[in-house]
């Protein structure tokens, strides 16, 4: 799946993706981005979509390069 991060706390690692085919923003943690990339808002990036008791989360995300 494909979306941009709206939104991105750095010093608490966490942020949410808008992603194309969701209504609702998603959840990523620091934790969940691929190698050493680290997210910024505005970035484009592919990710997976995951089921929480939170509600979505993004997981294996992957900044896309231009």
């Amino acid at each position: 799946m494909k979306g941009t991060v709206k939104r991105w706390l750095g010093l608490r690692g966490y942020g949410f993706i808008g992603a194309e085919d969701l209504d609702k923003d998603v959840f990523v943690h620091s934790s969940d981005i691929l190698g050493n990339s680290s997210l910024t808002e505005g970035d484009e990036v592919e990710f997976e979509v995951e089921s929480t008791y939170k509600g979505p989360r993004a997981v294996k995300v992957k900044p896309v390069s231009e």
